[in-house]
């Protein structure tokens, strides 16, 4: 069974950075592509970030220039490092990956979530 798991979730006040951390139970090339998503109280989950396997980026609007995707192929992990949170950024925040699955397609893994809370 794939796992992802989250980790470096917390309360920070505003201004201040996280870096979270989503160790996957397999080699990260196993994935197509890997992602953070997050959900705030009584809102959609929504995208934050991804990257493919080929090191392609993408960011949420509200994120970009704030925030840093990447991979770490030796841990098998995903971080994204986060800067100048704000409040609006409190969410639970999820791992995604996009497994490859035979013959040629994929099918979306999550992590449990890790809570991100930016407040003074």
């Amino acid at each position: 069974q794939v796992q992802l798991v989250e980790s470096g979730g917390g309360l920070v006040q505003p201004g201040g950075s996280l870096r979270l951390s989503c160790a996957a139970s397999r080699s990260i090339s196993s994935f197509a592509a890997m992602g953070w998503y997050r959900q705030a109280p009584g809102k959609q989950r929504e995208l934050v970030s991804t990257i493919t396997s080929g090191g392609s980026t993408n960011y949420a609007d509200s994120v970009r220039g704030r925030s840093t995707i990447s991979i770490d192929n030796t841990k098998s992990t995903v971080y994204l490092q986060m800067n100048s949170l704000k409040p609006e950024d409190t969410a639970v925040y999820y791992c995604n990956g996009d497994l490859h699955t035979l013959p040629f397609g994929t099918r979306p893994i999550w992590g449990q979530g890790t809570q991100v809370t930016v407040s003074s």
